[in-house]
């Protein structure tokens, strides 16, 4: 809680969550926020699973950032691929090259 006023104080950033249609005082979500925090959740997902972005054994803060930059470019770079050159949709990293 002191974190989310904080927040708001010093950036003007104010916290929303989906609420369920059984809650008081319901207040639909858009969809273009429900649709952008649907791809970063599987964005975040896809990292974990596939690159396991939450092992990282390395013993400097140097390495530790290396380790992250690589799994995020790759990450990156198969969507690339996906999307220009083989004309597929975007989150589809688990599909072979062959």
């Amino acid at each position: 809680k002191e974190f989310q006023v904080d927040l708001f104080n010093y950036s003007k950033i104010k916290l929303s969550v989906a609420m369920r249609k059984n809650q008081h005082d319901f207040v639909a979500f858009s969809k273009t926020k429900s649709s952008i925090r649907k791809r970063i959740e599987t964005a975040i997902s896809q990292l974990n699973g596939e690159f396991l972005i939450q092992i990282n054994l390395a013993k400097t803060f140097q390495g530790l950032a290396t380790r992250i930059a690589s799994k995020i470019s790759a990450f990156t770079m198969i969507q690339y691929l996906n999307f220009f050159v083989f004309k597929r949709k975007l989150n589809k990293i688990k599909v072979n090259f062959g």
